[in-house]
């Protein structure tokens, strides 16, 4: 059994890991071009990240629009986009990437505060993004709980 991360268990740390066993193995054929295949793998573990980081992004953004719009219409796409985003999350989030958006919170919320403000300007309410909290104002784990929303203005939590 190879040590390091499993493949089935946490691809992201396994590509980053292979990468780095592979730029330290000797490479006597030049014919195999060892730097660029590890960059490649690296680079799917990135992709992978990436992606887990934009998911987590679309959900904060969704949830400031439930939490500061007054707007009916557009709440049951938001909630679909949140319950589509929150199943990617479920079925690629890993432990290494769960412990990279905890890192990573707080410039993903600034990100999606900012497209947050953009959405809400297209009904008219650009001016409730004075009113987004300066951190983030949700836990991860209320970011990933499948069936969880903020209550709308003008409601109690």
């Amino acid at each position: 059994m190879p040590d390091g991360p499993r493949y089935e268990d946490d691809f992201y740390a396994w590509t980053q890991y292979q990468a780095e066993v592979l730029r330290s193995m000797p490479a006597p054929d030049n014919r195999f071009d060892r730097d660029n295949v590890a960059e490649e793998i690296e680079d799917l573990g990135k992709n992978e990240r990436n992606a887990m980081r934009s998911e987590v992004r679309r959900i904060l953004e969704h949830l400031l629009k439930l939490a500061y719009s007054p707007a009916t219409e557009p709440r049951s796409d938001w909630m679909v986009s949140i319950a589509n985003a929150r199943a990617e999350l479920d079925d690629r989030l890993t432990a290494t990437l769960r412990r990279d958006i905890e890192a990573e919170l707080a410039r993903l919320y600034s990100r999606a505060k900012d497209v947050a403000q953009v959405g809400l300007a297209k009904y008219g309410e650009a001016d409730l993004a004075a009113s987004f909290p300066a951190a983030c104002p949700y836990t991860l784990d209320q970011i990933l709980a499948r069936g969880w929303y903020p209550d709308p203005p003008g409601e109690a939590a």
